[in-house]
């Protein structure tokens, strides 16, 4: 039997509570098919501290360090472009300096322009390889902050219409319909493939 279509209109009421109650309604009824979906479990056990014997997660994947889980997609002088190991969307990145930094205000000018162009061209390769219909881009910045890593990264999270499920407001769980090794091709091809004449035109700080 056939997963019919819903009506578009409905289907893009994304963030509201009459948007997460058509989305139940409809997962109750059998129009929305799940079983390709990949449930992701929260980082509840690594906010509560399990994470790996080093002194920075961040430092440690700027060193190719085997003990932590290496998910970069790019690499410039000073910075990376990683993965973020616990994704809010498909496409989920961040942009780090390689320098364990706490704030943004620590940067150096040529870090902060570095970390722009970086942005930009993460921006290019998210539009070319996801097309969202949006972006939150920011810091989280202080012990209060929510941040869970004590390493400045600028964090990239594209949005898209139907991203809320019923798994995501009834369970513990977040739905990604991505595995990250498939994502982390994807992104690692785009990067290599727009970033020389992106340089070219926005060269990188010397």
């Amino acid at each position: 039997m056939g997963f019919p279509v819903p009506e578009r209109t409905a289907w893009e009421r994304a963030g509201s509570s009459e948007g997460a109650n058509h989305r139940i309604r409809l997962a109750r009824e059998g129009h929305v098919k799940l079983e390709k979906h990949r449930i992701v479990a929260n980082k509840m056990a690594y906010a509560r501290g399990a994470r790996p014997p080093v002194d920075c997660i961040l430092c440690a994947v700027a060193r190719n360090d085997p003990a932590v889980t290496n998910l970069i997609v790019f690499r410039c002088p000073g910075h990376f472009v990683t993965l973020n190991l616990y994704p809010y969307n498909a496409g989920h990145v961040m942009v780090v300096p390689d320098a364990h930094v706490l704030d943004v205000r620590e940067l150096s000018d040529r870090e902060v322009v570095a970390t722009h162009r970086l942005q930009t061209l993460a921006l290019r390769v998210l539009d070319k390889v996801y097309r969202p219909g949006g972006y939150n881009v920011g810091y989280n910045i202080g012990q209060f902050s929510g941040a869970s890593i004590p390493h400045l990264h600028l964090q990239i999270v594209p949005r898209y219409g139907s991203e809320i499920g019923f798994f995501d407001i009834l369970s513990d769980s977040r739905v990604i319909v991505e595995e990250p090794h498939v994502t982390r091709a994807r992104l690692t091809e785009a990067f290599a493939q727009q970033a020389p004449e992106f340089f070219a035109q926005h060269p990188l700080p010397g």
